[in-house]
């Protein structure tokens, strides 16, 4: 069996469950591990492949959250700010939500879906969810597997599967989200809204900008817990921007969580370093949400160097 080819499924799956890029990498090489060292026992008959893997993947999430605070998004922890000339303080004390890179999806013929599964949206609302709760919407409602699959990975019944996703899609429904608005189809014309974002952002074209912004747009800027609403705030932040950190910014496109991204290298005045990842929401020809993680270490998962000339 190659275990090396559900490295990209297994890394999505561990992603939504933990909200942690980075951890969902060391999740998967354990689970990788554990499936070479019990390959012997593995029963074709009881299971495929991948359900197998998938149940040792679950177990190893599990685990790995006991105990542990759910990783949110700024929005998530309170009201948005009124003032966009607030002070940008980092809270470290935070286990924030990171972003997923897609490149590293692995197969194409499988990524689509597993990208459908990944918006920012999702994946932050599945945080709200008890652990087993997760596991099961996740096994059932994102990766769609029968619930006979889910109780078999879970260790429990179909009963107490179902019994969970009522409890899941209850919260969900409390926090005014359900899993069919949070499986955001994808607009065909979301890549050339973030294409004139980038141009406009490279100008320092603020009114460019701001045309592009939906009126209720909402910026969040992990680490730092304070997050904007608004066209108006949303431009009055980027002036500022360009004011105290000045114009001549980099963008590259690096699609994350099956939406358009960009990674922003500011210029530092011998050349440019790494900002942050700013991953879009695209409704109707207009940007919705804008969520920049101001964390260069989270360039590596990208592929990305932290300096450029």
């Amino acid at each position: 069996m190659d275990l090396e080819a559900f490295r990209g499924d297994l890394l999505a799956h561990c992603y939504r469950m933990l909200g942690s890029f980075t951890e969902a990498e060391d999740l998967v090489q354990e689970t990788l591990l554990r499936a070479w060292r019990a390959a012997d026992r593995y029963d074709p008959q009881r299971s495929s492949p991948r359900t197998w893997l998938h149940r040792i993947a679950t177990n190893v999430c599990l685990t790995a959250l006991e105990g542990r605070a759910r990783r949110p998004l700024p929005s998530g922890l309170g009201p948005a700010g009124d003032d966009p000339y607030a002070p940008l303080t980092p809270d470290l004390d935070v286990a924030w939500l990171q972003p997923f890179p897609d490149a590293r999806l692995g197969d194409p013929a499988d990524a689509a879906q597993q990208r459908a599964g990944l918006r920012l949206a999702l994946v932050a609302a599945l945080q709200l969810l008890p652990a087993r709760q997760r596991a099961a919407l996740v096994l059932r409602e994102v990766l769609q597997l029968p619930a006979a699959e889910v109780a078999e990975i879970l260790d429990s019944s179909v009963a107490s599967v179902n019994s969970s996703l009522q409890r899941a899609r209850a919260t969900l429904r409390t926090a005014a989200l359900s899993i069919e608005e949070l499986r955001e189809p994808v607009d065909p014309g979301e890549r050339a809204v973030v294409d004139r974002y980038l141009a406009a952002f490279e100008a320092a074209d603020v009114p460019g900008l701001t045309r592009l912004l939906a009126d209720d747009v909402a910026l969040e800027m992990p680490p730092v817990a304070f997050w904007l609403a608004g066209r108006a705030h949303y431009g009055e932040f980027m002036e500022q921007v360009f004011a105290r950190r000045g114009t001549g910014w980099r963008l590259l496109p690096v699609p994350a969580n099956g939406s358009p991204a960009l990674a922003a290298y500011v210029p530092d005045g011998t050349g440019l370093r790494a900002h942050s990842i700013q991953v879009f929401t695209v409704r109707e020809g207009l940007i919705r949400r804008c969520t920049t993680f101001a964390q260069p270490a989270l360039f590596s998962g990208f592929g990305l160097q932290l300096k450029r000339s």
